[in-house]
């Protein structure tokens, strides 16, 4: 088969649009980077997703570059759309303003990309300096206001805006996965600029993004095309997020169904759930696809065996919008939900680290949507926490087990009308499978807690520390804590007997406690009783009770180690093994 060229492809976009016998009416243009960037200004809405792009787009994108200057022909980058807004004068220029409705990460990179190399123009060469000056009035408009080229969205901290304006920006104290991402790509863009730079000049990596670079550019001033483009377009095997699809999907549809006289207030009240969907979500951008298989499993009317894929869970809520302008918007209302709840339990430490298992955690979730009061709710999830660790952390079982019925369970928590002690009951069946007599079978199971069980042994030990603090009358040191929780749990396992010792029973959890990465880096392989001081005072009450152990015995031995590991396995029966 013929390889199509781009300006085939333009035709074949301006062909495909059509729904019954009704044409949109549609001018794709091909646009090098250079054109698309002039004589527009570019605004991403805050009911679109934050940006998302990781390491791994863009170093496609670096390597596209790469495979221009080595090729000589132009590179197709992707389709955009665009919603066509009013015409905006600055200076004696005028500019047509464009809400972005796909194409915005590549955009953004693009941007930053150019931020990145006018930084590292020459101020002492002609050509570079004049070059410098193009691009920063291109990215910075000469207005009162000193407006950019692109205003993004959910960009709490002014990342984007800082750069692009003084060229610098800093990390927030907390940033969101966002900030993140956005931080990565300026560093990123910086090395690659820096990296041309030293193999060959910037004024040709400037001329390939701005003339080698292109896209097919939708610009479209009817808002009730455009969504429906940007779902024929991402049918077409794009890689976009489902989520994202799902939402194009609900705005046409309001469009298609909602009459005239009540498009307006329901698509204002659309993009508001979308805006509060995607404020989540920036803040931890994997939690959007978990909460969309879950509202999808949730449409079914049949109870399911499992939880859907994110296609079939974006069909099943898409079907369930209908034709109705109040369903359409409900089923946007009730994945906000989702998203708030999956969000909730990710941000309590304790419930998230409890297993990464889909259907286990489908559960969770459905007890969390039906909002029974707060003491209820707790008692409901800690029976859940109960029987799910001792399952799938203590117990060994990995995802294939338990499926239908934790999936089934969760459905029916939603959808039907169990009461907590149905709730209780049915999870106490799911348990019971896996008994603690049998789970701890003899004195070697706590031998090897260390490789392949850093995420359970960090939560079982923080369990632990709550029972410690309990029986002590202190709070949990939260602040410690949180430090443990932010990073990789390897980082925060301390060997009492260090692992160079290469004992047999240095990996038994008697002879493990959880401190601060920055701590327990800095202890190493020192021996026991020249860690007391710091155990003691590190505000961790394990920590605390084994330096205070090894100040007044000097050691530390196999007998301490058996005798602290049977002291946990007393408070593990007591928590995991009754009902």
């Amino acid at each position: 088969m013929p390889t199509l060229g781009v300006h085939d492809m333009v035709k074949g976009e301006a062909n495909i649009f059509k729904k019954g016998a009704r044409f949109m009416q549609l001018n794709p243009m091909h646009l090098k980077v250079a054109g698309l960037l002039s004589g527009r200004l570019f605004r991403i809405p805050g009911y679109q997703r934050a940006y998302a792009w990781g390491s791994k787009q863009r170093t496609d994108f670096f390597n596209d570059i790469e495979d221009v200057a080595r090729s000589g022909r132009e590179h197709f980058m992707a389709t955009v759309v665009g919603l066509g807004k009013k015409t905006r004068k600055i200076g004696a220029d005028e500019f047509t303003e464009v809400e972005l409705v796909d194409g915005q990460q590549r955009i953004t990179t693009v941007i930053i990309l150019l931020k990145a190399i006018s930084l590292n123009l020459s101020l002492d060469v002609a050509m570079e300096t004049k070059l410098r000056r193009e691009i920063d009035d291109l990215l910075v408009k000469s207005d009162e206001n000193s407006l950019i080229l692109l205003q993004t969205n959910h960009d709490t901290s002014n990342i984007f805006t800082s750069y692009i304006r003084t060229g610098s920006a800093e990390a927030p104290k907390n940033p969101t996965s966002a900030d993140e991402n956005l931080l990565a790509a300026i560093s990123e863009c910086e090395g690659f600029a820096l990296y041309w730079k030293d193999k060959s000049t910037l004024v040709e990596l400037i001329s390939i993004v701005r003339h080698s670079l292109s896209v097919i550019y939708h610009e479209i001033a009817d808002e009730a095309t455009v969504y429906r483009v940007f779902e024929v377009l991402n049918s077409r095997g794009l890689d976009v997020k489902w989520i994202d699809k799902l939402k194009s999907q609900l705005m046409a549809l309001i469009f298609e169904h909602g009459k005239q006289s009540a498009r307006k207030e329901a698509l204002r009240e659309m993009q508001g759930i979308w805006q509060d969907i995607y404020r989540v979500l920036g803040l931890r951008s994997d939690l959007g696809d978990e909460a969309l298989r879950f509202s999808g499993t949730w449409r079914r009317s049949a109870r399911p065996n499992k939880i859907l894929s994110q296609e079939d869970a974006a069909v099943e809520i898409a079907l369930a919008a209908g034709s109705r302008i109040p369903s359409i918007i409900q089923v946007a209302r009730d994945l906000l939900n989702v998203v708030e709840a999956v969000r909730e339990l990710n941000a309590n430490v304790r419930y998230n680290a409890v297993t990464r298992i889909s259907h286990a955690r489908f559960v969770a979730i459905a007890i969390v949507l039906r909002k029974f009061d707060n003491k209820t709710e707790a008692e409901l999830l800690q029976h859940w926490e109960r029987v799910t660790f001792r399952l799938y952390g203590l117990g060994g079982a990995d995802a294939r087990h338990k499926v239908g019925e934790f999936v089934r369970l969760g459905h029916d928590v939603v959808r039907g009308d169990l009461s907590p002690a149905d709730i209780k009951a049915v999870l106490l069946e799911i348990g019971e499978d896996y008994p603690m007599e049998e789970i701890i079978d003899g004195p070697t199971y706590w031998d090897y807690c260390y490789n392949d069980w850093a995420e359970e042994l960090r939560y079982l030990l923080f369990r632990y520390e709550e029972h410690l603090c309990r029986a002590a009358g202190e709070r949990i040191n939260k602040g410690q804590w949180n430090k443990i929780w932010m990073e990789d749990p390897s980082k925060s396992v301390e060997h009492i007997q260090p692992q160079s010792s290469n004992l047999g029973y240095v990996h038994n959890i008697g002879n493990l406690i959880m401190l601060p990465p920055g701590l327990n880096a800095a202890l190493g392989a020192k021996k026991p009783q020249d860690k007391a001081n710091d155990y003691i005072v590190s505000g961790l009450r394990q920590a605390s009770n084994v330096g205070v152990t090894l100040r007044k015995n000097r050691r530390w031995t196999k007998a301490m180690v058996l005798a602290r590991a049977k002291d946990i396995e007393r408070f593990v029966r007591s928590e995991w093994g009754g009902n």
